[in-house]
């Protein structure tokens, strides 16, 4: 799919109360090994699978599902698919992901959209639906941290194009947040000092027709 905008962005929004209160609340609870597609329950990996995955992703994520963060979030979803013209059909928002990089740790390049709708029980909200719209907020100051850049790569991995990438330096100010297509490859560059906090939340539609 051609765009006119790969991502949309709205800079320092979220007020620094509401980033350090979701940090706050992060901390306190268990966070475990983030996973990737295919790998399932990071519990029941063993070391050769978690030495896979560690290629390919390395990070500690907490899973947050409260009403407070979404009524923070998704208004500027909204916002950002009317404005960047995308005007995808959406309506529901998965849990959203409290994600901290420590020094060392990253995420590799990866789209968040899945080649098949969610297979889940029917009543399940996301049943039939996919990733249409991700966000990522960013939780903490850039002077807490260096590396763990966002970036884009536009070309979406044709191999017939050249890489087209692209470091999303809009949302370093704490409260910044930019919104994408679930398609769109992105990956974390490795935290070489300090840990970076992040929030993640994907939007949910049926299918593209």
């Amino acid at each position: 799919m051609n765009l006119t905008n790969y991502y949309w962005y709205f800079q320092s929004a979220v007020p620094e109360r509401i980033c350090n209160d979701i940090v706050r609340y992060g901390k306190q609870l268990q966070d475990g090994m983030a996973t990737t597609g295919g790998y399932g329950d990071p519990k029941k990996l063993n070391q050769k699978q978690i030495k896979d995955l560690k290629k390919k992703r390395d990070s500690d994520i907490v899973w947050m599902n409260d009403r407070w963060i979404y009524n923070e979030i998704q208004p500027y979803v909204h916002r950002a698919n009317a404005a960047a013209g995308w005007n995808f059909h959406w309506d529901f928002s998965e849990s959203c992901q409290f994600t901290k990089y420590n020094k060392g740790q990253y995420y590799d390049w990866h789209c968040d959209g899945w080649d098949k709708p969610y297979q889940r029980k029917e009543g399940d909200p996301s049943h039939g639906k996919v990733r249409k719209l991700s966000v990522t907020l960013t939780l903490s100051d850039p002077k807490d941290y260096k590396g763990g850049e966002l970036e884009f790569d536009f070309r979406n991995l044709d191999p017939d194009k050249k890489p087209n990438i692209r470091k999303c330096k809009e949302i370093l100010p704490k409260g910044s947040l930019v919104v994408f297509p679930g398609f769109v490859w992105h990956r974390v560059c490795p935290v070489k000092k300090g840990t970076r906090h992040s929030l993640v939340m994907w939007s949910l539609g049926w299918p593209f027709k």
